[in-house]
């Protein structure tokens, strides 16, 4: 565990680029340092280490810390459930279902369906007027949405608006108008595709009119169709207001890669991706909003059926309302006296936040690690949805040459449970990982307390106090300080002397007595640990803690200041080597005395442990190497005895946390967490 940090007596620490490695170490170095394939470190890597567990499992991490991931790709042509159903995609164009087709035999307008769509349209609507039938509205509704397409293909843009105007309000007329209440069938096909007509036809108009700028929060447009007009506004019925929407996207746009599954539901309105504008001055969580964060938002249009006028000649004048739903708070809203379920889609607006700069995996994990003193720029607390003081906070805390995104499938997964949504909003806490586990623990334990002190600084949020922590790997180890008391154990690690003795500068002082001295956060309440080495891990070894030394900058101030305390305490330390320890790869020694404390130190009586162990898959070559551990953590060092719960997880290190059973098992705690809060008699 010795460092070479000790500035001022002939070891002074020499910066990577003034190292002079011998093979096979310093291809290793280079490679790292120049960002070459890992294929080539991992050669180097395994000569270096002559075969060892821990310099196999190193290049399992170089593998997946440096993959690059685009998460929403552009498609050619945007999702349309229609696409099949009406031949949109035909060469002969957009044709009727056989159902309307019958429609047009029935009242002789087969030779018209060929003709101007603005003209057929006008006819089948007086038929409609006539004969006020729900099958007639509904054709209504398909020939406008045909027409619409039509007319798109031959840039009449502004017909086209008019046309997709009339399919959504006949749509909608034929979806909740009481009129048909009783022949409406909702087991008939036709009720499903009616709902696909409304969605298509919002979104095409919607897409007419964001061209023309008119799609705007707090913005109002007309519409004028061949008999119809409609006067809509645009309104925000979210926890934002119309201010906050710097840009709106359509999510059938885009694909989604890099997360496993896909969460949505299906009803009324357009799911769209919402990229949120910053106003300093109207909600106090901005400063955790990623710039450029993007929330999901689902569009209806609502048909005022109160408000409208004759305008002679079967015309009329509709007043609608286009409203921007929040997924994340409303799945169902009220129309007509009808409760309607909304279409949403969850995942589509997370992966295009994901692609935001700051959080691409191939720059933020490598540095953290190699260069932690630059990349304090960006830690912190994240939050990629609008603060809610009535939900748990689930802070999430990352591990070892990592980033926040690698909690992206788990954050998917939970968040696309209603009963978990609902109740819970999720943290994310991004840090320099080549820093001691114990230094990024007192900044977290900072972070929260004026995280608290912005969001609820007269502390009327109950929800604030029943936090859930969940960390992987490292990110286990600071998760689980923020609960624990430190008495003056941690500063005996150090000296046996009162700290009030201790001379050097105060912010010195300070910075080292925010690290030994701390007491438990009282709004954690429970904490869940996956594949965490409690007990350390083989993976800091010499080699690899040497390694650590020459290729993490620590910054030349943190060496400085430990020289300093140094040289103005002489004889005042037990033992300066713990003092030294400068990285990550240091802290986690099986050997270091700090790990055992924290399994001895006192908690609060009412926190609760849980813990997830990983087990590399019995088969294959390293399944026989890394028997009884995860490839980098032991069962062993991986267990937690005052754990209210234990599972074994067959999974490797890397992805212990993205597997279906962990994430599982972090949702089982949560429900438990809130069936906590019952009252006893309703448990």
């Amino acid at each position: 565990m010795r460092a070479n940090t000790r500035v001022g007596h002939g070891v002074g620490r020499e910066r990577l680029k003034d190292v002079r490695l011998k093979e096979p170490l310093s291809e290793m170095a280079t490679s790292l340092r120049n960002h070459r394939p890992a294929i080539e470190a991992s050669r180097s890597l395994r000569r270096a280490v002559n075969g060892c567990i821990p310099g196999m499992l190193l290049l399992l991490v170089v593998c997946t810390g440096c993959a690059s991931v685009q998460w929403a790709r552009l498609r050619r042509a945007p999702r349309n459930p229609l696409a099949q159903t009406l031949q949109l995609n035909s060469y002969r164009g957009p044709r009727p279902t056989a159902r309307t087709a019958q429609f047009l035999r029935r009242y002789d307008l087969i030779e018209e369906q060929e003709s101007d769509p603005g003209e057929l349209l006008n006819r089948a609507q007086q038929i409609s007027a006539q004969e006020p039938l729900a099958d007639n509205v509904y054709a209504v509704a398909e020939l406008a949405y045909i027409g619409a397409k039509r007319l798109e293909t031959q840039n009449e843009a502004t017909q086209a608006l008019d046309l997709y105007g009339a399919a959504v309000a006949n749509a909608y007329l034929y979806l909740l108008d009481g009129q048909f209440n009783n022949t409406r069938n909702p087991y008939d096909p036709r009720f499903r595709q009616a709902c696909d007509i409304y969605n298509s036809s919002l979104e095409g108009a919607m897409r007419q009119a964001q061209q023309q700028g008119k799609l705007v929060p707090g913005q109002r447009y007309t519409v004028q169709t061949g008999r119809q007009t409609f006067d809509i506004s645009v309104k925000s019925r979210g926890p934002w207001h119309d201010g906050n929407f710097e840009e709106l996207k359509f999510a059938s746009d885009f694909e989604v890669q890099g997360l496993s599954n896909h969460y949505q539901t299906y009803g009324l309105g357009v799911p769209m991706i919402a990229v949120y504008r910053t106003d300093h001055q109207s909600d106090a969580a901005q400063p955790y909003y990623p710039p450029g964060m993007a929330f999901p938002v689902t569009a209806l249009l609502r048909v005022d059926r109160q408000h409208h006028r004759d305008l002679g000649s079967g015309g009329q004048r509709h007043t609608c309302v286009l409203e921007l739903y929040d997924p994340l708070q409303a799945t169902d809203v009220d129309v007509d006296a009808r409760l309607v379920p909304l279409e949403t889609d969850l995942t589509t607006p997370l992966a295009y936040c994901l692609d935001n700069q700051l959080f691409k995996q191939a720059k933020a994990p490598l540095e953290g690690l190699l260069r932690p003193e630059q990349a304090k720029a960006v830690q912190g607390l994240y939050m990629l949805e609008v603060y809610d003081p009535k939900k748990i906070p689930v802070i999430m805390v990352h591990g070892f040459w990592s980033s926040l995104v690698t909690w992206m499938e788990m954050f998917n997964d939970l968040r696309g449970a209603a009963e978990i949504r609902d109740r819970y909003q999720f943290w994310f806490y991004h840090y320099p990982t080549g820093q001691p586990f114990w230094v990024t623990a007192a900044q977290l334990r900072e972070d929260l307390r004026k995280a608290r002190q912005v969001l609820d600084p007269q502390r009327q949020s109950p929800s604030l106090d029943q936090m859930v922590l969940v960390g992987h790997s490292m990110g286990g180890l600071i998760a689980k300080l923020q609960t624990l008391e430190s008495r003056d154990d941690y500063w005996h690690l150090l000296s046996s002397r009162p700290f009030a003795e201790l001379q050097g500068a105060p912010e010195i002082k300070e910075a080292l007595a925010k690290i030994v001295y701390f007491e438990p956060n009282p709004s954690v309440r429970r904490v869940i640990t996956i594949a965490t080495p409690h007990r350390g891990t083989h993976f800091s070894n010499g080699t690899t803690q040497w390694l650590g030394r020459q290729l993490i900058d620590v910054g030349e101030h943190e060496l400085l200041h430990q020289q300093a305390l140094l040289d103005q305490n002489s004889r005042f330390f037990r033992d300066d080597r713990l003092l030294g320890i400068t990285t990550s790869v240091d802290s986690l020694s099986p050997d270091s005395p700090f790990l055992p404390l924290m399994l001895q130190s006192a908690h609060l009586p009412g926190v609760r442990y849980h813990n997830v162990l990983g087990q590399y898959p019995e088969k294959g070559l390293m399944g026989k190497v890394a028997r009884d551990s995860d490839g980098v953590v032991t069962t062993e060092s991986a267990t937690l005895q005052v754990a209210d719960s234990q599972i074994v997880v067959t999974s490797d290190h890397v992805n212990v946390h993205r597997h279906p059973r962990t994430i599982l098992e972090v949702r089982r705690v949560l429900l438990e967490h809130l069936q906590s809060l019952l009252p006893p008699s309703t448990r």
